[in-house]
């Protein structure tokens, strides 16, 4: 069941964007393609929506070749894709009718949409004369309106101040409820995190890590260590074989061989009296499993 992405090869004379690539969506919730520009994240993309075609390798949901004309698809896009002249209920209408909505259908579900991003006193203005947030929000209504079972959204979050970001997580999370089925790509990674729950991460066209993220951080358990005191503990953590990676307000940040040497340092510093404001001992973050990941595909 569900959305399977099967050995896609995409490459333009020598060059190749995309190498490989295979994942599964077997259920609802939400699915993160991660890469850095230039990955092969906007190409699978459009590979799975029909709009490029792959060398080889195929697209197929519930075990059928996977047809987005003939399924109803949600999409996203990173670029801006209104008609600047023309007025956005009239875009907006016409869109739904190309997803096969009755006229008077698509009506009532953008006016639903409208109200629930707070733009209904903009649907008779023309897109150009929209700020790029509230295009943002738009566009989210263009791809929601037709209650899509496959949502791609591309960058969602892009350019939106804190309030308006809130309100696409929010509307993120009700899709999700409903059973929705979600790609997300993003170079935010506290965003993914929040939402996904299975990961691809591309360097160059190439899978570098692949698989459920809280399994992914599991396997390399607790080892990031970040800790702030009032006083210096440089020398407490080099006896217990640790040294700096970060230094930030927050504290400084270690990585750990062992939970041991972490609970180590502790011991010290309570020894030593040094008051503690802060000891976190956590698995790596998916920025840090991004970074790690994609460092290590760059060198070799």
């Amino acid at each position: 069941m569900g959305l399977s992405v099967n050995n896609i090869v995409k490459t333009y004379g020598e060059y190749t964007a995309v190498d490989d690539l295979s994942f599964e969506i077997n259920s609802p919730g939400v699915f993160a393609l991660l890469g850095t520009n230039g990955a092969g994240k906007t190409t699978t993309i459009r590979i799975i929506l029909g709009m490029l075609a792959a060398q080889s390798g195929e697209v197929k949901w519930d075990g059928k070749p996977f047809l987005a004309a003939e399924k109803p698809v949600g999409y996203l896009a990173e670029e801006r894709g209104l008609y600047p002249k023309y007025k956005i209920l009239d875009q907006l209408v016409y869109f739904c009718t190309l997803k096969g909505m009755r006229r008077q259908d698509a009506l009532r579900s953008l006016d639903y949409w409208f109200e629930r991003l707070s733009v209904t006193e903009h649907k008779n203005k023309r897109a150009e004369q929209l700020s790029k947030g509230n295009q943002q929000k738009i566009q989210l209504i263009a791809a929601l309106a037709p209650n899509p079972e496959l949502l791609i959204l591309d960058e969602p979050l892009s350019g939106l101040d804190p309030v308006n970001a809130e309100l696409f997580k929010s509307v993120i999370r009700e899709e999700i409820k409903k059973n929705k089925y979600v790609i997300m790509s993003s170079h935010q990674m506290t965003t993914i995190e929040e939402f996904c729950r299975d990961i691809v991460i591309l360097n160059k066209g190439k899978t570098v890590l692949k698989g459920n993220l809280n399994e992914i951080k599991k396997s390399y358990g607790r080892v990031k260590l970040t800790v702030k005191a009032e006083g210096d503990i440089s020398a407490l953590a080099g006896e217990c074989g640790l040294a700096v990676t970060e230094e930030t307000p927050n504290g400084s940040s270690y990585n750990v061989q062992s939970e041991q040497q972490a609970h180590d340092l502790l011991n010290k510093i309570m020894e030593s009296k040094i008051p503690l404001i802060r000891y976190e001992l956590r698995e790596p973050t998916l920025n840090e499993l991004f970074i790690e990941k994609v460092g290590e595909a760059s060198e070799n």
